[in-house]
């Protein structure tokens, strides 16, 4: 006996992986990144990923039980949330700030919207804006990498309590006997000083910044693997950085003495791992393959204009989050047309 057809409606072709199995997936592709970044940064790193990560569940939890949407916490969306907070932040970040961060960036970035599938903006994002905004001092202090005793030493500002002011870096570099150590990372030397930092150096996290943003090497590894497994769209972070040496280029062909080297621009700050792993992000970014392209386009060309032209030495947190505003403009506008249909105009 034949069996009988099953007619549905569309869409008729369908992935086999879920949305769980997506996400976690890029949960696996963040933790070499996070690993990396205790081993360069020590215990300090360590704690600050797990109070993002904890913080930000439990935050999701919480708004879930409070909406009646029960346990959400097994989609793995928020450990993506809470991970890629804590690799944008600096080493030495108060564990109290990153908590608050980790809380405002979930609610207000997430939960309020409605969850996964709702939020406007990237969560990771939000609560790093907030931390921009309301910590300022503590978002801009950094330490040097791979200091001596990072295994058994937390960076004294690490347990500073709240409204408290903490030990001061400088003091603890002095104790350790590191010499040569500015406090700043390679994009505000470049900026402000004119010194480029090797870009050997920035491909492979021989550098200060932020806990995960300091190896480009690494995070295009991970983000390549992500493209392969096609749980990530490659147009966009392939826009991202085709955008940024569109503007880099000429500038640094202009004066080369003023304006950085186009793989300076790619292999330095928070552009790789905001490319890959939050421009990249399926529910704030564009859905027809033109707009994902436009998408990555414009992020990559913003956040080169404000770096070197704003007040900031980064820009690609501010050009994300714009672009993720606009992402449904992109859309409507790259939407392409229907088979057999006629263009508006044309009779």
């Amino acid at each position: 006996m034949s069996r009988p057809i099953e007619i549905r409606t569309s869409p008729h072709l369908k992935r086999a992986r879920t949305v769980p199995q997506i996400m976690q997936g890029v949960v696996w592709a963040l933790l070499p990144i996070c690993a990396f970044a205790v081993v360069q940064f020590g215990l300090s790193a360590l704690l600050l990923l797990v109070t993002t990560t904890l913080v930000a569940m439990a935050t999701e939890y919480g708004f879930a039980r409070l909406s009646g949407r029960g346990n959400t916490l097994n989609d793995w969306s928020v450990v993506i949330t809470g991970l890629l907070l804590g690799l944008t932040l600096p080493p030495g970040f108060p564990l109290w700030m990153a908590a608050v961060a980790a809380f405002v960036g979930v609610a207000l970035g997430k939960s309020l919207f409605g969850g996964l599938g709702f939020n406007v903006m990237n969560a990771a994002l939000v609560g790093r804006a907030f931390a921009q905004a309301a910590f300022p001092v503590a978002i801009t202090t950094w330490t040097p990498a791979f200091a001596p005793g990072r295994f058994w030493e937390l960076i004294p500002s690490t347990l500073t309590l709240p409204f408290l002011q903490p030990v001061p870096v400088k003091d603890w570099i002095a104790g350790l006997n590191i010499d040569g150590f500015t406090g700043a990372t390679p994009l505000a030397l470049q900026k402000f000083q004119q010194i480029e930092v090797s870009s050997l150096d920035l491909f492979t996290g021989m550098v200060a910044g932020s806990a995960g943003e300091t190896s480009a090497l690494l995070i295009l590894v991970c983000g390549l693997w992500l493209a392969y497994q096609r749980m990530l769209d490659w147009k966009i972070p392939v826009g991202v950085m085709l955008g940024a040496v569109l503007v880099a280029l000429p500038l640094w062909l202009l004066d080369g003495s003023v304006y950085p080297t186009p793989w300076f621009v790619l292999f330095s700050g928070g552009l790789m791992l905001g490319a890959w792993f939050m421009a990249s992000d399926m529910v704030g970014s564009p859905v027809t393959p033109w707009g994902a392209l436009a998408y990555g386009l414009f992020i990559g060309v913003l956040t080169v204009v404000i770096r070197l032209f704003g007040g900031l030495t980064e820009g690609i947190m501010y050009a994300i989050l714009l672009a993720n505003a606009a992402a449904p403009l992109i859309s409507a506008v790259t939407q392409p047309r229907v088979y057999g249909a006629k263009r508006e105009g044309r009779s």
